[in-house]
């Protein structure tokens, strides 16, 4: 029976970071059989990985799920999948995990005991906010971007971002896989916070996003003119990662730690 793992991804200690679950398959997995065990789950996502047929013994296939649909992108479900495949001998801890997913060939490195995630940048674009982005957020905006999944907003200080209180039937009602809200960080501890909402994809607030840094990433960049980052997002569970824009990719360092191991029995 597949084995199921969950992992507290950009975290080093277990309950802070973001929970993820990762179940290990012999091979695919019928589709609504893997969102019935997302659901079941009820964690942000949880990721099915199998090996990639007639590829080299590191390549696998990939593919997340939150509990209401499946996903293209997930960074901290693919933290705490090669976290499991390292820590249960599946892949050697010299070699890379190579994953084959709906966002093409992406690829986790362990670095000094931490993970390092090689994903695609995804900038945002400068977009007027849509019609009642800003009364759902409850604060004004001084920059409304719009990437491939999401909404970037910017506000005025970290201290914002960590009070917002949004209304998320008014996100849930935009359009987007969701909402990222972020500010720099005037205590010079992290050079930016921010906070994802995902309430339209069934996750009110996601609480550390690592595809959302692929679009933090870029942004910040072009603000501050310098290409690597300590990130902070400041989610009740808060977790960090450093950030580092290399051209048209993202590399992601954190850290993940197992909490529970089990398996299925029917």
């Amino acid at each position: 029976m597949p084995a199921l793992y969950q992992v507290d991804a950009f975290s080093d200690k277990p309950f802070h970071g973001n929970p993820a679950a990762v179940c290990l398959l012999d091979a695919p997995a019928e589709p609504m059989w893997m969102q019935q065990v997302a659901a079941e789950m009820n964690l942000a996502e949880t990721a099915f990985v199998y090996p990639e047929p007639s590829a080299e013994p590191t390549s696998f296939q990939l593919r997340w799920f939150t509990p209401t649909v499946e996903v293209d992108l997930c960074g901290h479900a693919t933290l705490a999948t090669s976290h499991v495949l390292w820590e249960t001998g599946k892949v050697p801890v010299t070699d890379p995990c190579v994953f084959q997913s709906r966002s093409g060939e992406l690829r986790a490195l362990r670095i000094d005991g931490k993970i390092e995630l090689d994903f695609p940048a995804a900038p945002p674009k400068a977009q007027q906010p849509p019609e009642g982005m800003i009364d759902a957020l409850g604060v004004p905006v001084d920059y409304t971007g719009v990437t491939e999944f999401d909404y970037l907003v910017e506000v005025d200080s970290a201290a914002t971002v960590r009070n917002l209180k949004p209304n998320m039937q008014g996100l849930s009602d935009l359009g987007t896989r969701g909402v990222i809200v972020t500010a720099a960080d005037e205590s010079g501890e992290f050079d930016f916070v921010s906070r994802f909402f995902g309430p339209s994809v069934g996750i009110d607030e996601d609480p550390v996003t690592g595809s959302a840094h692929c679009s933090l990433g870029p942004y910040w960049m072009a603000k501050l003119g310098k290409n690597q980052f300590n990130a902070w997002q400041a989610s009740p569970r808060g977790g960090g990662m450093q950030v580092t824009v290399l051209g048209d990719r993202v590399k992601l360092l954190g850290q993940a730690v197992t909490v529970l191991r089990g398996e299925f029995i029917g």
